[in-house]
C-alpha cells in the first residue's frame, strides 16, 4: 500500500510540474521600461497600475526595469530583444534617438507599445501608443491663463525633464504665446531635471527672488515642482493662490495638489492620467486572439481624455474622483 501511495504522490508531483511548465509557456513575456517611481505621485500611480495589471494571474511573465535616462532605456530594450520577449512597453525619457533600436525590435517580431510619453519616429516602428496629448495639456493651461485677462503676464517657468514629451508638450504653447504677445514674458526659466525635482524648482525660485526678479505666475510642469516654488514664496512671505500676488499652476492632479487648489492656495492643476496599463493589456490580448486594435489615430495613438481644475470651481467630489 505504501509503495502505491508513493507512486501516486510521485505521479501527482510530475503532473504538477508539467502543469506549471505548460502554464509558464502560455504566459506572454513582457518587458516594461519605466521612469523612476520617486519622480512624482503621477509616476508612482503609473508604476502601480502597470505592476497590478501585468501579473502571472493575468497571463503575463513581466520584467520591470526602472531606467530614468535614454541611454539606460536603450540598453534595456536591447536586453529584452536578446531575451526574446513578446512585447516591450516603453515610457520614453526622451523623444528622439529610438529609430534603430525600434527597428531591431520590429525585425525580431516583438510588439512595442508606448505609454505615457511619445517617441518621435515613424509610427510603423511601434504597435500602439497609449498616451496623453501633452501639447493639448499645455494649450489648455495657456488658454486658461489667457482667460484671466491680466494686463501683464510675468511668468516663472519651471520645466520638467528637457527633451521629454511631457516637457515639450507643456512648454511649447507657453513659449509660443510669449513670443506672440508683448505682455507675456518668461522672466526666469529652469528645470527640475530628469527627476522633476521640487528642490531644484525651489532653488530656481529662490534665485529669481534674491535677484529681485518679479513674477505673478508660476507655471510648473508638475505638482512637485510647483510645491517647491511655493515653499520659496512662503519663506519670503509672498502670498499666492486665490487673491494672492502669485498665481500657482501645476500638472498631474495629485490628491494633495488638488486639495491645495480647493483651499485656494493654488489656482490651477492640469490632469495627466497615469492609467494606461488596462488599455495596453486589452490590446495585447486582442492581437493574441487574432483580432485587430481599434480606435487608433493616424499615429497609432490612443489618446486619454483629460481635464483641469481651478480654485473657483473645484469640488471635493473632483478630488475624490481624480486625485492620485
Amino acid at each position: 500500500m505504501k509503495k502505491i501511495i508513493a507512486v501516486l504522490l510521485a505521479l501527482v508531483l510530475v503532473l504538477s510540474f508539467a502543469a506549471v511548465s505548460m502554464a509558464e509557456e502560455d504566459l506572454i513575456k513582457v518587458g516594461i521600461i519605466n521612469l523612476d517611481p520617486a519622480e512624482s505621485g503621477y509616476r508612482e500611480a503609473n508604476v502601480r497600475n502597470l505592476t497590478e495589471t501585468f501579473t502571472k494571474e493575468n497571463g503575463y511573465d513581466a520584467t520591470f526595469v526602472t531606467a530614468p535616462t535614454a541611454d539606460k532605456q536603450l540598453d534595456a530594450v536591447r536586453g529584452f530583444i536578446t531575451a526574446d520577449v513578446d512585447c516591450i512597453l516603453i515610457s520614453a525619457a526622451e523623444t528622439t534617438g529610438w529609430d534603430r533600436v525600434l527597428e531591431e525590435a520590429k525585425n525580431a517580431g516583438i510588439l512595442v507599445f508606448l505609454f505615457d510619453r511619445m517617441i518621435d519616429c515613424d509610427p510603423s516602428l511601434y504597435t500602439a501608443a497609449v498616451v496623453s496629448d501633452m501639447r493639448k495639456e499645455g494649450e489648455t493651461a495657456v488658454g486658461w491663463l489667457e482667460g484671466l485677462g491680466l494686463e501683464e503676464y510675468k511668468i516663472l517657468h519651471i520645466q520638467g525633464q528637457l527633451g521629454s514629451a511631457a516637457q515639450i508638450g507643456r512648454s511649447d504653447p507657453l513659449t509660443e504665446k510669449c513670443e506672440a504677445e508683448a505682455n507675456w514674458t518668461i522672466v526666469r526659466e529652469g528645470t527640475g531635471g530628469d527627476t522633476w525635482d521640487p528642490n531644484e524648482a525651489r532653488k530656481i525660485a529662490e534665485a529669481a527672488l534674491d535677484a529681485g526678479i518679479e513674477f505673478n505666475i508660476v507655471y510648473a510642469e508638475n505638482d512637485g515642482m510647483a510645491d517647491g516654488v511655493v515653499a520659496a514664496l512662503d519663506a519670503k512671505g509672498i502670498s499666492h493662490g486665490k487673491d494672492g500676488d502669485v498665481i500657482i499652476m501645476g500638472f498631474d492632479c495629485n490628491k494633495w495638489a488638488l486639495e491645495k487648489v480647493l483651499a485656494g492656495e493654488w489656482n490651477f492643476d492640469g490632469q495627466c492620467s497615469p492609467f494606461q496599463a488596462e488599455k495596453i493589456d486589452a490590446m495585447i490580448k486582442t492581437l493574441a486572439e487574432g483580432g485587430e486594435i481599434e480606435g487608433l489615430n493616424e499615429l497609432n495613438q490612443y489618446i486619454n481624455d483629460e481635464t483641469f481644475f481651478e480654485t473657483d470651481t473645484i469640488t471635493q467630489a473632483d478630488i475624490d474622483a481624480y486625485g492620485l
